[in-house]
Formats: structure tokens, C-alpha cells, sequence
């Protein structure tokens, strides 16, 4: 079953054709042309593979690795124009799981995908239940106070990384990178209509207001919604 794959890279080429040819295959992909930004996308997005780049300006691949590996397990795959011994070592002893020398063969790279992904740990597929809410993102489906709430796909993806994340401050630029993507990360305005739909819909059915504006910094979600303005 595809599944979510980041990919930290800072040749717009290479990004280009791997999100091109990992999409084909069904793979919700992510790009991010920035380590940091990466390492941010990672946190907020919680990828079932990551693509890296072994030389960066800022961080390097190997640094990027080291980083996912604190929290978790997450396959990564290394790509580097080096070809000796030294850089596969050094990648491979910080927790990356594969090797890939540029240029690569585009089927190859697939297959490895393939085979890494077969390997991890299935994604939960649980129901996320937060104070008046329970989202199935599996179905597809979100009732708040036992009532069936229809949102459009990139509302209800929205709504549930809110959920996800209930109670904590999720800045505009989060957001928009995890839900929309990283070219979206600079167009704040675009997610601001978005939460008033959901708001809209939110209040409508339940009378009770559930997403909270820190201003100019984001959002906070609030499961068992309270009383009072929202901006």
C-alpha cells in the first residue's frame, strides 16, 4: 500500500523527477528543498519514508539522520554524488537504512523504496478520539458530538492534523507545509480561508467554537471547544 515519502533534497532536478516518478506510483509525496525545513516537515508530517540528500548548504544528510533517528525509525535513504567507501559508512553507523549513488537509475531507486517500506512498521490506522471529536483518517469520516461532519478532502486533512496535534500552538507555516506542501509554506492568507470554512461548518453543527488564532503566529485546536471570540 503507498504511503507517505519526504524528500529533503536541494537540486531541484532531482526533486523534480523523484516526485514525478514516487507520485506515479501512488506515493503521497512531500518535497523540501531545505534540511531544517525538512526536519520540520518530518516532525509535523510524520513520513512512512525519507529521501535525503547527503550534501547540503546548513545541514548534511548525515546530520539529517542522526535527527530523525532520536525520535524514530523511519526508513531513510541517502543519495550522494560520493562513491567510496568512506561516505556509505559514515551514512549507514548514523541510521540510514540504504545507500543510493547519483546518478541512479530511477527503477532501482523504486525498488528499494519498495522494499523498505514493505519492511517498516505499518502505519495505525486507529481512530484519533479528542474531546468531541472522532476522526477516522483511514474512512475518511469525522463526527463531533456523535454527529457526522462533511468536509472537503483538504479540510479534512487540516482537521485532522489539528487533531493530532490538539492543544499545542501549530504555527502557519506547519500547516501549510504539511498539508499543502512546502511551495505552499509563504501563503498564509490561503490558510486562513481554510480554517474559516472549517470553523464555519464546526460552529453551524455544534454551536461551540474548536480552532483558536494565536495571532501572527497559527492555530491552536481545542477538542472540547469552548465559548468566546476566535480571533
Amino acid at each position: 500500500m503507498p504511503g507517505r515519502i519526504l524528500i529533503i533534497d536541494d537540486e531541484p532536478q532531482i526533486t523534480r523527477v523523484l516526485r514525478a516518478a514516487l507520485s506515479a506510483q501512488g506515493y503521497d509525496v512531500r518535497i523540501a528543498n531545505d534540511p531544517e525545513e525538512g526536519l520540520q516537515l518530518y516532525r509535523d508530517w510524520s513520513p512512512d519514508l525519507v529521501i535525503t540528500d547527503l550534501m547540503m548548504p546548513g545541514l548534511s544528510g548525515v546530520e539529517v539522520t542522526r535527527a530523525i533517528r532520536v525520535r524514530a525509525t523511519t526508513p531513510i535513504l541517502v543519495l550522494s554524488v560520493r562513491n567510496h567507501e568512506r561516505s556509505k559508512v559514515e551514512a549507514l553507523d548514523a541510521g540510514a537504512d540504504d545507500y543510493v549513488t547519483k546518478p541512479f537509475g530511477i527503477q532501482e531507486l523504486l525498488a528499494r523504496v519498495r522494499a523498505h517500506l514493505r519492511r517498516a512498521p505499518e502505519r495505525t490506522a486507529a481512530a484519533i478520539e479528542a474531546g468531541d471529536f472522532v476522526l477516522d483518517a483511514t474512512a475518511h469520516s469525522i463526527t463531533v458530538l456523535g454527529r457526522p461532519i462533511h468536509l472537503t478532502p483538504k479540510e479534512f486533512d487540516l482537521l485532522v492534523h489539528l487533531a493530532r496535534n490538539a492543544g499545542k500552538v501549530m504555527t502557519h507555516r506547519a500547516l501549510l507545509t504539511s498539508v499543502w506542501g512546502a511551495q505552499s509554506a509563504h501563503q498564509p492568507e490561503y490558510l486562513r480561508v481554510f480554517v474559516g470554512q472549517v470553523r464555519k461548518k464546526l460552529e453551524a453543527e455544534t454551536g461551540k467554537q474548536y480552532i483558536q488564532t494565536e495571532p501572527w503566529v497559527g492555530y491552536r485546536f481545542v477538542p472540547e471547544g469552548w465559548s468566546g471570540n476566535v480571533d
